[in-house]
């Protein structure tokens, strides 16, 4: 019989307009990537790469909508983390100019994340992404 871990659950209010809070968000996760350790020694993601995602996903949520976020990471023998924001408005990736200063965080993400996805919820959306071993 193979034993199941249960997967480690973590989560984040952020308030609106609180980008000291990315920061925060950023250390954090990488102290639960760092005290979780998969039964077959792989880690689940890139803690650098998780970090990075995450950063975008969540300045994105403060930067575009009202109402703060909350940021959930599960770690199984993969990371997924889901930002969850009280706006309707589906973010796509778009091309970043040369000069922007913005326009670069869902380019990272699809072009970084094993999968990733937006989700419309009964109050705003959620955007999520992946890593460790490809795609579910």
């Amino acid at each position: 019989m193979v034993a199941v871990r249960p997967p480690r659950v973590w989560e984040r209010k952020v308030r609106q307009a609180d980008l000291k809070a990315v920061s925060e968000v950023r250390r954090e996760l990488r102290e639960l990537l760092g005290r979780w350790a998969p039964p077959d020694g792989r880690a689940p993601a890139d803690p650098e790469v998780a970090v990075l995602l995450t950063s975008e996903l969540i300045t994105n949520a403060l930067l575009h909508t009202e109402g703060g976020a909350v940021v959930t990471a599960r770690v199984t023998d993969r990371l997924r983390v889901e930002v969850h924001d009280f706006a309707t408005r589906i973010p796509e990736p778009r091309a970043p100019s040369v000069t922007g200063a913005s326009g670069r965080g869902l380019t990272l993400v699809q072009a970084l994340a094993d999968d990733w996805g937006v989700r419309s919820e009964g109050v705003g959306k959620c955007v999520w992404f992946e890593l460790g071993g490809g795609p579910a």
